[in-house]
């Protein structure tokens, strides 16, 4: 039943029918809302609480028990469970429930994570430069495009605390509000964003403010704006172009101050000509208009982005973080990832969770590569475990880690194949020439490589 009531909803399940079943796709699959029975055949599902938790820290628990228990009920809140349902479950309340968790979703925050950001390439320079130019004015609005994947809610992020550098403290006075669109229900538009008075609809026994009150003096996210239903995106614009709002069932109107940014995955101008959005609303949101590079267009930045998430997951899973060889990051580099760092990400965690805790080397996974990646013709299956020392040499009494020697060799063939130009290596390796000549401080050997 309760498989059937989130399907309704427009959610995907995945059942696992004990413990043992729920541990092991809780290590290998992100979950945005997770429905935990206390009693499985193998265990308490209050016992899996905690560990849950620390995989998913960002997806609401729902504990379900034909037997309740109110300290465990108590114990369990206190440690962040989302809601403590009793058999048996009324369709009902499940549904509220599940209401309840979409906008849970939608409005939820994660810790600022600038890792997408790195990079020397010219593109994410020049995204940094343009993010650093838009903080100066915090009253502008911004509009962030991109491919899915791409980091634009790191974007949002970034730019909100180069605005409001003391956001982060503990007495910071400018909140940081992302509404995923997409995830917030139609019928609850209006009300969850603007707020209600009370009497306002059935069920409105009190007052409530709504997320644009909340993000006050700060930034309003608008993730996946192009997702906005067409019936609605006039409620958008009155609030740009006026920069005020009303509660719904009010007359009184409220100023709002702060800054508006919005993401989308979509080409607007595209949107409009369709009709799908309003041509109105378009140039309210496109003021300042920063485009996240797909990972295909930096790939010089993979090889360190990749060295970044893999201690960031090493971390995460409480164990010593194993070495890329050459070979491994040339597939990486290689792959046009249309998923990008998110794909990326994965990639790397599910690698590691197949490496063995003692072994030197990532064994890289490459089932992911299919039929998308740049022809690197391998397998399905296929690993890499351990550096390929055939081919040309590298440099003679140099140490080198597995990054750097691959570096090192992307750049002396770069430079063959232009014959020992710089702007020109800089420019097929995505680097600007003053990061290049960087690089060559530690090889000049390589400054004088042609065909």
């Amino acid at each position: 039943m309760a498989a059937k009531i989130v399907r309704e909803a427009g959610g995907k399940v995945l059942l696992a029918h004990s413990l043992a079943s729920a541990r092991e796709n809780s290590t290998i699959k992100n979950f945005d809302l997770i429905l935990l029975d206390n009693h499985l055949p193998d265990g308490k599902g209050y016992d899996f609480f905690n560990e849950l938790s620390r995989r998913h820290p960002n997806a609401p628990v729902v504990m379900i028990t034909g037997v309740p228990d109110l300290g465990e009920a108590v114990a369990l809140t206190r440690n962040g469970l989302f809601e403590y349902l009793t058999k048996p479950i009324s369709i009902a309340a499940l549904a509220a429930c599940l209401e309840r968790a979409k906008l849970r979703l939608a409005t939820r925050e994660t810790p600022v994570d600038v890792t997408e950001m790195f990079g020397e390439s010219p593109a994410m320079r020049d995204v940094l430069a343009q993010l650093g130019q838009a903080s100066k004015h915090a009253a502008s609005t911004v509009l962030l495009t991109g491919e899915t994947g791409a980091g634009k809610d790191v974007a949002a992020r970034a730019l909100h605390q180069l605005s409001f550098p003391n956001s982060s403290l503990p007495n910071g006075n400018a909140p940081f509000i992302a509404v995923n669109c997409a995830a917030l229900p139609t019928e609850m538009f209006e009300s969850e964003l603007f707020g209600a008075e009370r009497g306002a609809f059935t069920g409105a026994d009190k007052k409530r403010g709504g997320l644009v009150a909340a993000a006050a003096n700060g930034t309003l996210f608008l993730d996946e704006i192009a997702e906005v239903p067409l019936a609605l995106q006039s409620k958008l614009l009155r609030l740009l172009e006026a920069r005020e709002f009303r509660l719904l069932g009010s007359t009184e109107t409220q100023a709002f101050t702060g800054r508006f940014i919005a993401a989308t995955n979509k080409n607007l101008a595209d949107e409009v000509k369709a009709g799908r959005f309003r041509e109105d609303l378009l140039y309210r949101f496109d003021v300042f208009s920063i485009e996240l590079p797909p990972l295909r267009k930096r790939r010089a930045d993979i090889p360190g982005l990749a060295e970044l998430l893999l201690g960031q997951l090493a971390k995460k899973y409480s164990r010593a973080k194993p070495l890329l060889t050459p070979e491994a990051m040339a597939k990486l580099s290689a792959h046009d990832f249309p998923g990008n760092v998110r794909e990326l990400r994965n990639v790397l965690e599910r690698s590691l969770l197949k490496t063995g805790d003692d072994a030197k080397w990532l064994a890289l996974d490459v089932n992911w590569l299919g039929g998308a990646s740049s022809g690197l013709g391998l397998g399905s299956g296929a690993a890499v475990t351990a550096p390929n020392t055939s081919g040309e040499p590298l440099p003679a009494n140099r140490d080198l880690s597995p990054v750097d020697a691959q570096e090192y060799r992307l750049i002396r063939e770069t430079l063959r194949e232009v014959n020992g130009g710089i702007r020109r290596a800089a420019t097929k390796l995505g680097l600007s020439p003053q990061a290049l000549l960087r690089r060559l401080e530690k090889w000049p050997e390589l400054r004088v490589e042609k065909e």
